[in-house]
């Protein structure tokens, strides 16, 4: 079975599953996209390495795993995603140390987020694409069954979090100097409300 290359286009709030994102991949070579329902907590980690400007004050538990396998000189090489049953994914690490390989089983949210830690690139079978991927097209999706209004989980990839929040946020944010909004910035991150300091950050970008 052929490997296909995937890329992240971004995370949105789920507003079919409370509490639950969608994870959006993108194929390289194509323009399937891959959703995947993961939780917040794996949402935010996914969303604090997509921000490099974003520095936690304590490592996450997927920091702490790379910096656990850095010290025993174990690299994540790529990550799979080899199966899909049931609307679910499973995937695996492909892990090497003393230029041994080992296969380790992972949920797909973990395996994405220590992913981008190590650079690692990203893949799935074709199979999987042809089943699961989807091509996003205004409010419609394109399967092998026809056309079908697309779910709201998809109608925003780019967000992390609320859209009425983040539009909110950017209103109360716009309102403060450039200077007020960095000792924002830092303020969130020091207390690890990271959501906050995505919208703080995205609102620095304008200016």
């Amino acid at each position: 079975m052929s490997l296909v290359k995937l890329s992240i286009k971004g995370i949105s709030y789920s507003q079919t599953q409370n509490g639950a994102y969608a994870l959006i991949l993108n194929e390289v070579d194509g323009e399937r996209k891959l959703p995947i329902v993961i939780g917040a907590f794996e949402a935010q980690s996914i969303a604090i390495a997509l921000e490099k400007e974003i520095k936690p004050p304590r490592p996450l538990t997927h920091d702490l795993f790379k910096n656990f396998a850095e010290r025993f000189d174990i690299v994540v090489k790529q990550v799979i995603i080899h199966k899909l049953v049931d609307g679910v994914f499973y995937s695996s690490l492909i892990c090497e140390r003393d230029k041994i390989e080992e296969i380790i089983d992972a949920r797909t949210s973990d395996a994405i987020a220590l992913a981008l830690r190590f650079n690692a690139p990203i893949f799935t079978y074709k199979n999987i694409l042809d089943k699961a991927g989807i091509y996003l097209k205004s409010n419609t999706v394109e399967t092998d069954q026809g056309s079908q209004e697309i779910d709201d989980v998809l109608s925003n990839p780019e967000t992390f979090g609320h859209e009425e929040e983040s539009n909110q946020s950017g209103d109360v944010y716009a309102k403060h100097s450039l200077q007020e909004l960095n000792e924002l910035l830092d303020q969130a991150v020091s207390q690890e409300d990271y959501e906050k300091a995505a919208k703080i950050r995205d609102e620095i970008s304008k200016r």
